[in-house]
């Protein structure tokens, strides 16, 4: 048996349910746990043959959730620290949040702000006062940049982030400006690491790994991830520990790169990527998370996701693998089923 991990969108539960996503729904940490709630008894109850929870794409984990958990400024992290340069924060009541685009694009990077300064800003005081609130109250705070009571924190990669912050363009400055953007990105994972460490001192949760979403990083070749992604990765796991490493689209040409950050603990990588590759370079015991390919939970028949799963299970040659997945109203459900069968009986 191989797991089949789902975590279930916003999107889906908007679509089938009327569930409202709207600002409240964010800042309003007792909200925010009435609608959770209510989300997750909607995975239990009506997809419950799937064993699917309710959080952010394959982040919460379920053996670390419970009902008196409140999850307080659970907004995804490049957001979190784009609102606190001057980005306005964007809710859309039938899917994800978003920011307003490109906070940094035409403004003095020399003007950027200590990465100790942004505790001072009036977000980050106004978690920070929920979750003293909720630490005298029944239920137990999960603070910004940790979805779930395990401990390992989540951020954005430094590239990630840049691209955020600066728009495309960026992917021209790595190499006319080299200089300018590495100073953004160390300045990101300044940044994080004071944020990160704050709220897990601040809720009392310790920190025991990181996830690093390195989503734009297969949109450079490997000369200019080991150059300038690698090492931001690098100073993540050596300053908050064991890290989970993610890339979305695909990323075998980056492999090498990647097996020489020290304190990696695990990949989570998009269907795209070779695993005969990954296992290869990494042996059989790391940890490996893998999302099918999106377009075959919406083809006409299950034969794309069946032939690709296959091919993955064979590639995988009994290494230590999970098949995940985040649940989109356009996917099929009996093609998610169908998958989830084949997984269980392999």
């Amino acid at each position: 048996m191989i797991p089949f991990i789902g975590t279930l969108s916003k999107g889906w539960l908007a679509k089938y349910n009327n569930i409202v996503f709207d600002r409240d729904y964010y800042f309003d940490p007792e909200k925010r746990h009435e609608i959770d709630r209510m989300c997750s008894e909607i995975a239990a109850k009506d997809i419950a043959d799937l064993d699917i929870i309710y959080s952010e794409s394959n982040l919460g984990q379920a053996a670390y959730i419970s009902e008196d958990q409140v999850l307080v400024g659970g907004i995804q992290p490049n957001m979190i620290l784009g609102m606190l340069i001057g980005a306005d924060f964007c809710p859309n009541d039938a899917m994800d949040a978003d920011i307003s685009p490109t906070p940094l694009k035409g403004k003095d990077l020399d003007d950027l702000p200590t990465p100790e300064s942004l505790l001072q800003h009036e977000t980050i005081r106004l978690f920070d006062e929920q979750i003293q609130q909720l630490q005298g109250s029944a239920l137990t705070p999960i603070p910004p940049f940790f979805w779930d009571a395990s401990g390992r924190a989540t951020i954005h990669g430094a590239l990630t982030t840049a691209q955020k912050f600066l728009g495309e363009d960026i992917f021209i400055d790595l190499m006319l400006q080299p200089d300018k953007i590495v100073k953004v990105m160390d300045w990101i994972t300044d940044c994080y690491i004071v944020l990160v460490r704050h709220f897990s001192e601040l809720a009392d949760l310790p920190i025991t790994s990181v996830h690093v979403g390195e989503c734009s990083a297969s949109l450079v070749n490997d000369s200019l991830f080991h150059q300038f992604v690698a090492p931001q990765a690098q100073r993540i796991a050596e300053s908050q520990g064991p890290l989970r490493f993610h890339t979305c689209g695909p990323s075998t040409h980056l492999l090498p790169s990647i097996n020489k950050i020290t304190g990696l603990a695990s990949l989570d990588i998009g269907g795209g990527t070779s695993i005969a590759r990954v296992r290869e370079l990494f042996g059989k015991d790391l940890p490996v998370d893998i999302a099918p390919p999106a377009p075959d939970f919406s083809a006409q028949t299950a034969e794309p996701i069946l032939a690709w799963a296959q091919q993955v299970v064979a590639d995988n040659a009994g290494g230590t693998l999970k098949i995940v997945y985040h649940l989109e109203p356009n996917y099929d459900l009996d093609i998610v089923r169908v998958l989830h069968d084949y997984l269980i009986n392999e």
